[in-house]
C-alpha cells in the first residue's frame, strides 16, 4: 500500500493507481485469453478504454489541486518508488487518458487477427505500455522514473515488432530500441548531475539543490539529448519514419500522439521544475533545434509516398514546434518576462493536447484504410471517401486540425505561438530581437507547408477516382473503430471551439512552472480569445464557425434558388485527350515534386533509370536522409571496427583467458591500494 506523509491528501493519486493496476490486470487477462479474438477485442480493449476515460476525468479534477505524494515500497529495499501528482503531471495524465480512451476503442475493432502476434499478447504489451507512460509522469525519483521509462521503451518495442517475421519490421524495432537506450543513458546521467553528489535521487532533493551555471547547463544538455532522442529531434529522429510504418496503426497512434509527449513532459520537468537556473541560451538552443526539426520534418513529409511515413515526418515537425515553444518560454523566463513566458508555455501545452488528438486520429484513419485496402502506398489509393465515408470525413477533421485551420485545435495552438513571437521586441538582447522575427517567418512557412502536406495526404487517399480496381471492394470502419475516431475528432473540435476554457484549465500548470498564467486575462474577454488584450489581437472561434456555416448556407440557398437543384455530371477535362483513366490523376510523387525541387539540398536523391532492354521500363527516385550518411553510417562503421579489434582478444586458449584474469586482478589491487 502507498505510504503518504501525514498531511497529504491523495484521493486523486489513489484513483490513478487504480487505473494503472486495472490496465495491468487487463494485460494479464489478455495472456489468459491468448488466442480468443472476441474476448480480447470486444471485451478487454473496450475495458481498457474505460480506464483511460476514468484517468482523463480524475486528471482533470486534479489539475487545480495541491500536489499529492506517496511512497510505494515496491522497489529495492532502500529505493522505494516515490510518486507525485502535481499540476504538470495531471495535465499530461489528462492527455494520456483522453487519447488512450479513443485509441483503445478503435483497437477493439482493429486487432482482429493479431497483427502477426497473438492478440492476447498484444493486449498485454499494449496495456503495460499505457501503464508505464502513467508511471513516467507520476515518478518522483530517478529510480522509479528510469524503471518506468525503460518499461515504456521495451513494451513499445514489442508492439513495434508485432509483425516480427518481416525483416524490415525487425530492423525498425532494433533501431528504435537502440535510440531509446541511448537516450535513456543521457537521462540517467542528467539525474546523476541533478542530485549534486548527495546520494539522494528523489526529485524533491534535486529541486532543493542549487547548481552553478556549468553543472546546470550539463544537466540541461543531457536532458535535451535524452528526451530529444525520444521526441525525434534532429539528428536523433531517424527511428520515427522506420518504427511508425512497422507498428500496427493503434500503436503508431499511441507512440506519436502520447509517447512523444512523455519526452516533452520530461524536458519540461527538468528545465522548469528541477532546475532553478534559466539561462537565455538554453532557450536559444531549443529554438534552433526546434526550428530545424520542424522545417526538416515538414519538407520530408511533403515528398513521402507511404502514408504512415508521411505522418511520422509530420510528427517530427510537430515535435519541432513544441521545442520552439519551450525555447521561447526559457528565453522569456531567463529575462523575467513571466507573462510572455506564460503565453509561450500555454501555446506549447495547448499544442501537446491538440497534437495528441489530431495525430492519433490521422494514424487511426490510415489504419482503417490499410485494413480495408492492404495498401500503404499513396500511389495505389484514391477515391475512398465514396466507399469509406465515415473514415474519410473523420480523417478530414484531423487533416484540418493538423494543417492549422480554424476553428479547430491546431489553429489555436499555432496562433498562440505566433502571438508569443510578436512580443519578442521587448527582449534586452538585440541579436535575439533581430533573429526571432526571422524564426517566426520560418514557423509561418512550416505552417503553410504543413497545410500543403495535409492536402496531399487527404486528396490522394480519399478524393478523385480509385487508382486500383480492388479499391471498389473497400469497406468502411466498424462500430468500435468509428467510436474511437469520433472521440478524437470531438477532441479536435472542442480544443478549437473552447480555447478560453481550456487555457483556464492549463493555468495551474503555467503558474507552477513560470509563476504566471493567462487564466485571468482570457477570462475577461468572454468567448473571444485575447491573450494580450483585445487591443492587441483576438480570435473568436464560435463567431468564425458561425461565419463559415452562414457562407455555406448562403451558397446552398443561391444554388437551390437559381439552378433549382439541377446538377450535370461529366468526365473531367483532360486537355482534349479522350481516353483518360484514373492512373492519369495527380500522384503523390507529382504532388511533392515542386517541394522536392525547391528543397533538393535537404535530400539524398537516388535515381534509378530504366534500361532500354527492360520488358517493363521504370523510373524511380529514392529519397534518403543526409543524416544517415553524415552521422549513423560512420558511427556504425566505427562500432564495427572497434568490435573487430575487441574480437582479437578471443584467442580460444584457456591460458590466455587466465592471463587476462590475472592482469585484471593485479590492476584492481593496485587501484585499491592507492
Amino acid at each position: 500500500m502507498p505510504v503518504p506523509p501525514p498531511d497529504a491528501h491523495w484521493l486523486h493519486l489513489d484513483w490513478i493507481l487504480v487505473v494503472m493496476a486495472g490496465w495491468l490486470v487487463i494485460g494479464a487477462a489478455g495472456v489468459a485469453a491468448l488466442r480468443r479474438f472476441t474476448v480480447v477485442s470486444q471485451g478487454l480493449f473496450p475495458l481498457g478504454g474505460l480506464f483511460g476515460l476514468l484517468l482523463f476525468v480524475v486528471a482533470v479534477s486534479a489539475l487545480p489541486g495541491s500536489p499529492e505524494i506517496a511512497v510505494l515500497p515496491i522497489g529495492l529495499p532502500s529505493l522505494p518508488f516515490h510518486l507525485r501528482l502535481d499540476s504538470l503531471s495531471a495535465y499530461f495524465l489528462m492527455v494520456i487518458g483522453a487519447a488512450s480512451a479513443g485509441i483503445s476503442a478503435f483497437a477493439a475493432g482493429y486487432f482482429r487477427k493479431g497483427e502477426g502476434t497473438p492478440p492476447g499478447l498484444l493486449c498485454l504489451e499494449y496495456h503495460v505500455f499505457l501503464a508505464s507512460m502513467v508511471g513516467v509522469v507520476l515518478a518522483a525519483d530517478a529510480y522509479a522514473f528510469m524503471v518506468m521509462w525503460e518499461t515504456m521503451a521495451l513494451s513499445s518495442f514489442f508492439l513495434v515488432t508485432a509483425n516480427h517475421r518481416i525483416p524490415e519490421v525487425r530492423s525498425a524495432g532494433y533501431l528504435y530500441i537502440t535510440m531509446a537506450h541511448i537516450g535513456a543513458i543521457a537521462v540517467l546521467l542528467c539525474f546523476g548531475v541533478l542530485q549534486a553528489n548527495t546520494g539522494d535521487y528523489t526529485f524533491a532533493n534535486m529541486r532543493a539543490q542549487s547548481l552553478g551555471p556549468f553543472w546546470a547547463s550539463v544537466a540541461f544538455l543531457l536532458a535535451v539529448f535524452g528526451f530529444g532522442a525520444k521526441a525525434g529531434i534532429l539528428p536523433l529522429h531517424v527511428w520515427l519514419p522506420e518504427a511508425h510504418p512497422a507498428a500496427p496503426s493503434p500503436v503508431s497512434a499511441l507512440m506519436s500522439g502520447v509517447m512523444l509527449n512523455c519526452a516533452i513532459y520530461g524536458l519540461l520537468r527538468v528545465s522548469l521544475d528541477l532546475l532553478h537556473l534559466r539561462l537565455w541560451w538554453w532557450g536559444g538552443l531549443l529554438l534552433a533545434l526546434g526550428l530545424a526539426t520542424a522545417l526538416f520534418g515538414v519538407v520530408f513529409a511533403a515528398v513521402q509516398t507511404d502514408m504512415k511515413r508521411l505522418l511520422a515526418y509530420s510528427s517530427i515537425e510537430n515535435m519541432g514546434l513544441l521545442f520552439v515553444g519551450m525555447g521561447l518560454t526559457l528565453i522569456f523566463a531567463g529575462y523575467d518576462m513571466l507573462p510572455m513566458a506564460a503565453l509561450s508555455l500555454t501555446a506549447t501545452l495547448y499544442h501537446v493536447a491538440s497534437h495528441a488528438c489530431f495525430k492519433s486520429l490521422l494514424f487511426l484513419g490510415t489504419g482503417s484504410v490499410l485494413h480495408a485496402t492492404s495498401e500503404r502506398n499513396l500511389g495505389k489509393l484514391g477515391g475512398l471517401i465514396r466507399t469509406m465515408p465515415w473514415v474519410g470525413w473523420l480523417t478530414l477533421l484531423g487533416v484540418l486540425a493538423s494543417a492549422g485551420l480554424p476553428p479547430l485545435g491546431g489553429f489555436v495552438s499555432e496562433w498562440l505561438l505566433l502571438q508569443s513571437f510578436l512580443f519578442t521586441p521587448g527582449l534586452p538582447v538585440p541579436l535575439l530581437t533581430m533573429l526571432i522575427p526571422v524564426v517566426a517567418a520560418v514557423i509561418a512557412l512550416v505552417a503553410a507547408l504543413a497545410g500543403y502536406v495535409m492536402v496531399k495526404f487527404f486528396g490522394v487517399i480519399f478524393l478523385g477516382q480509385p487508382r486500383e480496381d480492388k479499391l471498389a471492394q473497400a469497406r468502411d470502419a466498424g462500430l468500435w473503430e468509428r467510436g474511437g475516431m469520433v472521440w478524437l475528432a470531438l477532441g479536435c473540435v472542442a480544443l478549437g471551439l473552447l480555447p478560453v476554457q481550456f487555457i483556464q484549465l492549463i493555468d495551474p500548470v503555467t503558474q507552477q512552472l513560470v509563476q504566471a498564467g493567462l487564466g485571468e486575462r482570457v477570462a475577461g474577454s468572454g468567448w473571444l480569445l485575447a491573450p494580450n488584450g483585445q487591443d492587441q489581437a483576438s480570435y473568436g472561434p464560435v463567431i468564425f464557425l458561425l461565419g463559415i456555416l452562414g457562407c455555406f448556407a448562403l451558397a446552398y440557398g443561391l444554388v437551390r434558388g437559381l439552378y433549382h437543384g439541377r446538377m450535370r455530371r461529366s468526365p473531367p477535362w483532360a486537355c482534349g485527350f479522350p481516353w483518360g483513366t484514373a492512373r492519369m490523376q495527380d500522384t503523390a510523387e507529382g504532388f511533392g515534386q515542386p517541394i522536392r525541387q525547391i528543397f533538393e539540398p535537404f535530400f539524398v536523391l537516388r535515381r534509378e533509370l530504366p534500361s532500354p532492354f527492360d520488358a517493363q521500363p521504370h523510373y524511380r527516385v529514392r529519397i534518403d536522409d543526409h543524416f544517415w550518411r553524415w552521422v549513423y553510417v560512420p558511427t556504425v562503421d566505427l562500432a564495427n571496427y572497434v568490435a573487430r579489434l575487441m574480437g582479437r582478444l578471443q584467442q580460444g586458449r584457456i591460458s590466455v583467458y587466465l592471463l587476462y584474469s590475472f592482469l585484471t586482478l593485479v590492476a584492481t589491487l593496485l587501484v585499491v591500494m592507492r
